[in-house]
């Protein structure tokens, strides 16, 4: 039985598309090497910082990568939660759930600090039992340890979690640690993807979230 949720951040919870397609476009404009549309970074997101910034570095891109890391790091952080917003319905949904004794928490590829940062700002009412992102010499999904950790902290047994994600990475997480993957269809990647990658339930909107609660897989 579902008693506790655990979402995915970029994609599920805040569109943070334009956001991360502008800095990182700004990042690569003051290097002099070419942008990419917006679109395309919505396969490029999703598998952590440094996955993103390979994929948008151009061929001939030249210099040191933990240098050329830390400059992009830096201006990610400074934008904070810029015109990011939560999707709709994601702030009304969490309040339903933790009103109903839910436990909440986030499991993102996104740097930690950031994430921390954008859940703070973006969604300063609702408590989360953990916010895990991306840290220095650790595994991210589909790694399932972020899980894992997730599951302990809202006090539930990996069985009794609903993993919502909008990728295939996270839906290749929530099976590698025994959760209900759930995608996202209104996200980054599309209801098909979620679908290829093994979702067993697909919510259309944050609305269906909240009567996962109490259901079994």
């Amino acid at each position: 039985m579902i008693k506790a949720f655990i979402f995915d951040l970029d994609g599920t919870l805040v569109d943070t598309l334009g956001d991360i397609a502008s800095i990182m476009n700004g990042f690569l404009r003051s290097k002099g090497w070419p942008e990419h549309p917006l679109g395309s970074y919505r396969t490029m997101v999703g598998r952590g910082f440094s996955n993103l910034l390979r994929s948008a570095l151009p061929p001939e891109a030249s210099g040191d990568m933990d240098r050329l890391y830390r400059e992009a790091y830096d201006l990610y952080e400074a934008a904070g939660s810029g015109d990011s917003r939560p999707y709709p319905g994601a702030v009304e949904a969490l309040e339903s759930l933790a009103a109903s004794g839910a436990p909440l928490a986030i499991v993102s590829n996104k740097p930690e600090t950031i994430a921390r940062n954008m859940m703070d700002d973006l969604f300063p009412g609702v408590r989360f039992a953990l916010v895990r992102g991306g840290r220095a010499g650790q595994p991210i999904k589909p790694d399932p340890t972020g899980a894992f950790e997730a599951a302990a902290a809202c006090g539930a047994a990996p069985r009794e979690c609903a993993f919502v994600g909008d990728s295939d990475v996270d839906m290749r997480t929530a099976q590698a640690a025994g959760m209900l993957p759930v995608g996202a269809a209104w996200g980054f990647r599309g209801e098909a993807e979620l679908r290829d990658a093994g979702a067993v339930a697909i919510a259309a909107s944050m609305a269906d979230i909240p009567p996962l609660l109490g259901s079994s897989f």
